[in-house]
């Protein structure tokens, strides 16, 4: 379980087909510190690292996750936002963030705000219900507020930090990126399907 709020930022190293997996390695400065089984949120989806060194860490991506994510994009070079999982003794300064992406978005607009932006996402038809206004989202592992709902859109607001510190400075219009909505709104529909 994570919190939304991004620790730093990895570099794809490589990309090894293995099967239907893609074993991955990621550079990073928080390699040297992971441990082998440890889940850490690589652009919002919860991955176990498989191996490690000073300056790098594995990960072992599976064709579900591959077919539910943006990882099918991914390429040599690729920057991904990292967070380790959360302590249950820390404050939890974004949103409970499982790592388990709902959907791949599509950044349709960027407006630069003078040292902020506003970013406009399309996600699909079905999940549209799960937008609230002001209600939190991740984006690609990071946890945002979102306005501006209108359908199947909806619109976040980086501050500079994040937009420093995480890999939206990265993002252009058509690019895609990993949605995961609040865990409490999917288990409030899915208690009133009931």
């Amino acid at each position: 379980m994570f919190t939304g709020i991004i620790e730093t930022i990895g570099t794809v190293e490589s990309l090894d087909s293995e099967g239907n997996n893609i074993n991955l390695l990621v550079s990073s400065s928080i390699s040297k510190d992971l441990e082998v089984d440890q889940s850490v949120s690589h652009d919002g989806v919860c991955l176990t690292v498989t191996n490690k060194s000073n300056k790098s860490h594995n990960v072992t991506i599976v064709n579900q996750t591959i077919q539910k994510s943006k990882f099918s994009h991914l390429r040599i070079g690729s920057e991904l936002n990292l967070e380790r999982s959360m302590k249950i003794n820390g404050r939890i300064d974004g949103h409970i963030v499982q790592g388990h992406v709902d959907d791949v978005g599509k950044c349709v607009n960027i407006e630069d705000e003078s040292n902020s932006w506003i970013f406009t996402f399309q996600i699909s038809d079905k999940f549209s219900k799960y937008l609230v206004e002001k209600g939190s989202i991740s984006i690609n592992g990071v946890s945002l507020t979102c306005f501006d709902i209108k359908d199947k859109f909806f619109s976040v607001a980086i501050i500079p930090h994040t937009y420093q510190n995480t890999n939206f400075n990265k993002i252009k219009i058509n690019d895609f990126v990993n949605i995961e909505f609040d865990i409490i709104g999917k288990y409030v529909d899915r208690i009133i399907k009931k």
